[in-house]
């Protein structure tokens, strides 16, 4: 059982948001923080990634299908596998870096993060033009059954994120547009169209691709709209998604044109009196930070 008091070195305590950083969070939907996870943790995280894509596990779901699981023999331009920290130990570590939560909970104004869901993603290097192309979504429309509005994402590439290798890039100040509700299409190849379409809705369409160092992690809001381009280096690129949740985030049922609509989390983690999944449970979904 993870202890659910963390705390924080006073060096660390320095690497947390300002008043300031908190503010522009609020305002643009994203921040890039100073280097906070060492070389050798992420070092680490590359080794167990390696282990997972050659099939070792050391923890299992009782699930195959269902959620997103590249395996060997499918397409390579793009990997893409969820719930992996509940799988490799290495992650996992990585994952309940108590630092990442305790930025995630200044810039959501909470006092508790807990992990909802993560995904691996692994890009080919010189990726042809339309293949490795995750498209424009918002994190929060791939999780209804949430009631938080708090939720974030956190984004760990495994190396410097440079302009020509896939980084994550951000629509800034998207999660204050109406509308986005339905926006699905990470596996859309076509960002120029549906870009359009925000532009002709009067939308002021800013990207802003997150560059930065190894070590550095940036965080974006549920709700902004977020993609990448092709990875053009000579190199793969590799990173961790985290999508975190609040401590008040709770399961509400939500229906999508007359179907009942849940999320795999659903499946996966102990119930409630009253049926519910428990988005609070320890082993599915573990506290990073708690104040």
């Amino acid at each position: 059982m993870l202890n659910t008091t963390l705390s924080l070195s006073k060096d660390l305590l320095k690497l947390l948001p300002t008043d300031e950083d908190v503010a522009f969070y609020e305002e643009h939907g994203w921040f890039i923080s100073k280097k906070v996870i060492s070389d050798e943790i992420i070092d680490e995280a590359i080794l167990g990634s390696q282990k997972f894509y050659q099939g070792e596990r050391d923890g299992t779901i009782p699930y195959s299908t269902g959620y997103i699981n590249w395996k060997p023999g499918d397409e390579d331009d793009l990997r893409n596998n969820e719930f992996v920290c509940l799988q490799k130990r290495e992650l996992r570590n990585l994952a309940l870096q108590p630092i990442i939560g305790a930025i995630a909970a200044r810039l959501a104004r909470t006092k508790e993060i807990r992990l909802f869901d993560d995904s691996l993603v692994y890009k080919a290097p010189s990726s042809q033009a339309g293949k490795g192309i995750v498209g424009w979504h918002t994190d929060q429309a791939y999780s209804s059954n949430c009631t938080s509005n708090k939720m974030l994402t956190a984004w760990i590439p495994f190396h410097d994120s440079e302009v020509d290798r896939s980084p994550l890039v951000i629509i800034d100040g998207s999660h204050k547009w109406s509308g986005t509700e339905d926006l699905r299409y990470f596996n859309s190849q076509n960002l120029e169209e549906i870009k359009d379409k925000f532009a002709q809705a009067g939308k002021e369409v800013i990207e802003v691709p997150i560059v930065m160092k190894k070590g550095h992690i940036s965080f974006h809001h549920g709700w902004v709209i977020h993609g990448s381009y092709p990875n053009y280096s000579n190199y793969s690129r590799l990173a961790l998604a985290l999508y975190l949740q609040d401590g008040d985030n709770r399961y509400q049922p939500f229906w999508n044109q007359g179907k009942e609509i849940h999320h795999f989390v659903d499946n996966i983690c102990r119930k409630l009196p009253n049926g519910y999944p428990d988005y609070s449970d320890p082993d599915i979904c573990p506290v990073v930070w708690s104040k």
